[in-house]
């Protein structure tokens, strides 16, 4: 199954597939309405050029890394110097740089399998490698997964003490995107990984957007990642990279994940324009994070007040107060008329409130799409973001 990309889809079909509405016609409305937008409320709806890519790249790279160095190869240079820097903001002994998020943490649940001797994996049915990795863990990996809990929330520590079998792992997604971006309270998470301790598991965080988590726990980066044994972030996730992620973890362990990149073909002899990328984005976007999770607060509050001015029956945002700078806003109306009404909005007043809208599971007639706040965002006013609301539940119809 492919990926979404990131901070324009919901839980559900692919944002880059093509569906309904899908044609490439309206496709092509949908990306020309939203590149004209002057003003964007959710960062993902707007996709660049490659040269609009390219020029920025070129643009920041050198006050992150001297360009006068020679390119990497098969992981020296920039790549080697963007793993320190990730292992330092984490805490940990040291870092490995992978192509993607994906075999990132199929590698590291597969070495703590390995030194556990334990294949059983503890996560959520909603976490990203049972959801989005068609089902690599046990195809590729022989590993076994085991659920805490089905519910639509992050996994208690008296679920976790409470599961019928052993397991080698607690793997614990922060935050949980699938059901909302959803993360537990600092000592709910400690007490998460008390219990997966007293259990004799390792604990691995899928921190694909951990960036973002320090505003709710009130912690740095390093706090929140000395919980866990290993940790995984991705690089174009908020931070804003082109791709790639990082396992950081003890030295030991991220050795041995080196050897595994290579064998899953992850050992690759040019990655400078992503490395670059990741280092460009820790700088310049990074510190900024903790003001797009205030701000995303004050628009999800304008948002639900716009909703209950236009009169809309029924609506709901999860959470109901964003934990980061991204959330769900959930309509009842059909997502073919939500993401018009979106791209009708964009047409004709040049605002892009909203990106795609997606059936919201099983209920017919209900539909969600995903808000993520960042810095075009920041210049909305809540009067602002009412107003939008407003125009936008209009071309509803």
């Amino acid at each position: 199954m492919t990926d979404r990309v990131d901070d324009a889809s919901g839980p559900v079909a692919a944002e880059d597939s093509p569906g309904v509405p899908g044609d490439e016609e309206w496709w092509r409305r949908r990306i020309a309405a939203w590149r004209a937008s002057e003003r964007v409320l959710t960062r993902g709806a707007v996709r660049p050029t490659v040269g609009e890519e390219l020029a920025a790249l070129a643009a920041h790279a050198g006050e992150v890394y001297d360009l006068d160095l020679t390119v990497d190869t098969y992981g020296d240079g920039v790549v080697a110097e963007l793993e320190r820097r990730v292992a330092e903001l984490l805490g940990k002994e040291a870092a490995a740089f992978f192509p993607s998020g994906t075999m990132a943490q199929q590698v590291a649940l597969r070495c703590w399998a390995g030194r556990t001797g334990n294949p059983v994996v503890a996560l959520h049915p909603m976490a990203h490698p049972e959801v989005w990795e068609g089902e690599a863990l046990s195809v590729v990996s022989g590993l076994r997964v085991a659920h805490p809990t089905t519910e639509a929330r992050q996994p208690t520590a008296e679920e976790v003490r409470g599961m019928s079998e052993p397991f080698g792992t607690l793997m614990v997604e922060l935050p949980l995107r699938d059901p909302g971006f959803l993360l537990p309270s600092w000592e709910e998470l400690t007490e998460l990984v008390e219990a997966a301790r007293e259990r004799e598991a390792v604990v691995h965080f899928d921190g694909a957007r951990l960036w973002e988590c320090t505003t709710h726990f009130g912690r740095p980066l390093a706090e929140i990642a000395d919980l866990a044994d290993s940790v995984y972030v991705s690089f174009y996730k908020s931070v804003g990279g082109h791709s790639g992620a990082a396992l950081a973890g003890p030295a030991a362990l991220v050795e041995e994940a080196r050897v595994w990149r290579h064998r899953y073909g992850g050992q690759l002899f040019r990655q400078f324009p992503q490395a670059l990328a990741a280092l460009v984005g820790l700088e310049r976007e990074l510190p900024k994070l903790p003001s797009y999770v205030a701000h995303a607060k004050v628009v999800a509050e304008a948002l639900r007040e716009g909703f209950a001015e236009a009169g809309v029956p029924w609506f709901r945002l999860v959470p109901e107060v964003p934990a980061t700078h991204q959330f769900h806003v959930w309509l009842p109306y059909e997502a073919e008329r939500l993401s018009e009404a979106a791209v009708r909005q964009a047409e004709e007043t040049r605002t892009t409130l909203f990106a795609r809208f997606f059936p919201g599971g099983p209920v017919p007639g209900v539909s969600l799409t995903e808000v993520t706040v960042a810095e075009e965002a920041l210049a909305w006013s809540p009067a602002e973001v009412r107003a939008a609301v407003g125009e936008f539940v209009r071309r509803i119809g």
